[in-house]
């Protein structure tokens, strides 16, 4: 008796768990929800694509079009997947998906979107620094300078498609000098030997009303050594550090001064060419007019739009370390001029002291010459830390 009743209890505890089985329900499919809605049309470049799983996770999204794939971040949970770039306009492009449930069944779903058409388009005219401008390393005042090749009316939208990535955390903004020009420049010096990358991100960026942004851009280049060199119109004489240590001190002759325009601009220059040979001419002075000169003059590096140039003046050695008597350049013996071109970064502080004529901020590279506050006036979206490298 005792071992049947046994064995019709095990008969009808497994007689139960396959009844169990065979009741669970299967998981539900997994739905998707698409952003832009299927075929929209004249959908703005700037409208981020989202893509999201119910009741399960994505397993994949593609958004392209003929011109590539627009790039996008999935969600730590896999429930979310978001645009991360601008759509190009004019442009269809296709979205595909795929989801699955918590059993591992997968839904797919599709769908078109097509973006405003452009009426215009802008474009950056120019980029520096630059290979072809400066060369691949810079001074720790070098400034990032683009100017575009049609005046920006949304200057917040082109902006934020302004990315700055450094090798070292750096606090920087762009300022906007005008509405077809934006320069970056960090509060403080750049550190030394920090690499830099800018991405300008501006394919499909709306510029203004109907004019969209051309393509995207990308520019690397590397801060050199810390060199800064500072020169007072009183002392006569210019002295160069390098990370912090003295490395020459060299007797020079400034501005003579008597009109404004023969002295010396007082202020944070920077060095913005090296040229072994410079025709000068006397600046709103032609041939036959008192005061005119025309001469060839060797090893200068210039430090503003207004024609200052530290330089060589055989010339004017004797009057070096005593006295000034230049047209407002900064004079320096041959030796020294050679040593200072050869030595010398594009961006490198020339810090001149002591001159009644203050250098403006837009006079050549001035932009030093705005103190942090000041420099934040003109910027869009204002400060903030550089990206790291990705």
């Amino acid at each position: 008796m005792s071992l049947g009743l046994g064995m019709a209890v095990l008969l009808t505890a497994c007689s139960a768990s396959i009844a169990a089985d065979e009741e669970r329900k299967a998981a539900p499919d997994a739905t998707v929800a698409i952003q832009p809605a299927d075929r929209a049309a004249n959908v703005p470049t700037d409208q981020t694509v989202v893509v999201a799983a119910h009741g399960g996770t994505l397993r994949s999204v593609t958004v392209r079009s003929e011109d590539g794939a627009l790039p996008g971040v999935l969600s730590a949970d896999g429930t979310r997947w978001r645009s991360t770039a601008t759509a190009r306009p004019g442009t269809t492009y296709t979205i595909r998906s795929v989801a699955a449930n918590s059993d591992g069944k997968q839904t797919e779903k599709s769908s078109t979107f097509s973006t405003v058409k452009a009426a215009t388009s802008f474009d950056i005219e120019s980029i520096s620094p630059s290979k072809n401008t400066t060369g691949l390393t810079v001074g720790v005042g070098m400034p990032i300078m683009i100017a575009f090749d049609q005046p920006i009316a949304d200057r917040v939208a082109v902006e934020r498609n302004l990315l700055v990535r450094t090798s070292k955390p750096v606090e920087g903004a762009w300022h906007w000098f005008d509405d077809k020009r934006v320069d970056f420049r960090p509060r403080e010096y750049w550190p030394a030997h920090t690499d830099v990358r800018v991405e300008a991100n501006l394919a499909g960026v709306q510029g203004g009303k109907g004019m969209f942004g051309k393509r995207d851009l990308a520019i690397d280049f590397k801060i050199g050594r810390s060199q800064i060199t500072k020169g007072s119109v009183d002392e006569h004489v210019l002295v160069v550090r390098r990370n912090g240590k003295k490395i020459r001190e060299m007797p020079m002759s400034a501005g003579k001064g008597g009109v404004m325009k023969y002295h010396t601009t007082s202020g944070i220059h920077l060095a913005m060419s090296r040229e072994p040979v410079t025709i000068m001419t006397s600046p709103g002075i032609g041939p036959g007019q008192a005061g005119y000169y025309q001469m060839t003059v060797y090893n200068t590096v210039r430090i503003s739009n207004s024609g200052e140039y530290v330089h060589s003046a055989p010339w004017s050695v004797g009057s070096q370390g005593y006295a000034n008597v230049s047209h407002g350049c900064v004079n320096v013996s041959p030796d020294n001029a050679a040593w200072f071109i050869k030595n010398t970064l594009i961006g490198d502080p020339i810090i001149i002291t002591g001159s009644p004529r203050p250098l403006e901020p837009t006079n050549g590279w001035g932009h030093w010459q705005e103190n942090w506050k000041q420099w934040l006036r003109w910027s869009s979206i204002k400060d903030g830390p550089t990206l790291p490298f990705s």
